[in-house]
């Protein structure tokens, strides 16, 4: 009677485990991948234990430097963030397409596409919302709405990560990286066009 009692307590006990899981995703069950974070961290902590290591006190440290780094980035951030909120609320953006939609869209460069080729190697957010945009305006399966998929993923906001990088390790030379990482964007830039052309029959 004690082992039924017993085995009837742990089955309540699971089943209550499982309700809460449920619970806490919404009604769904816990899949695997909501483990594995949990799984990675308990890893860490169990080598370190075995290797001796004071796990709490090198975590310390390392949010300690971390937060440094934060610090010392925080005024670069600010100032590129600002710059680019003066830059589209100025109408620069929308001057710049207005000028030079003509001739791209002669090469075969869509015009849709221009303000987010502007935006990307700054911010990323501000590419983001620019691409929300122009998918609601010309829907993805469009020829610019593909385009613009293409671009988003083959770019990379260069100003933004050359801030970060550069001002973490405090190097202000940065010699040919800019020119090289704004070359690598101008030919994704070229190569999405090209790609979605050869994908979808317009070559």
């Amino acid at each position: 009677m004690d082992n039924l009692s017993r085995r009837t307590g742990c089955l309540g006990d699971c089943g209550s485990i499982a309700a809460f899981g449920r619970k806490e995703t919404g009604g769904k069950p816990m899949t695997a991948a909501a483990f594995v974070i949990p799984l990675i961290i308990a890893i860490i902590i169990v080598h370190g234990l075995y290797k001796k290591v004071d796990v709490f006190s090198e975590f310390a440290e390392g949010a300690k430097e971390n937060l440094e780094t934060c610090a010392g980035l925080l005024p670069t951030l600010i100032a590129l963030i600002t710059a680019v909120g003066m830059f589209r609320a100025s109408g620069a953006e929308e001057l710049i397409t207005s000028l030079v939609s003509g001739l791209f869209d002669r090469i075969g460069f869509p015009a849709e596409c221009l303000p987010l080729a502007l935006i990307r190697p700054v911010s990323g957010s501000g590419a983001l919302a620019v691409y929300e945009s122009l998918l609601e305006e010309n829907g993805p399966d469009s020829f610019a709405g593909r385009v613009a998929s293409v671009m988003l993923g083959s770019t990379e906001t260069t100003f933004y990560t050359l801030a970060v990088y550069y001002g973490a390790v405090r190097i202000k030379n940065t010699r040919h990286t800019l020119a090289a990482s704004l070359a690598g964007d101008l030919t994704g830039f070229i190569v999405s066009v090209l790609t979605v052309n050869i994908f979808f029959g317009r070559i």
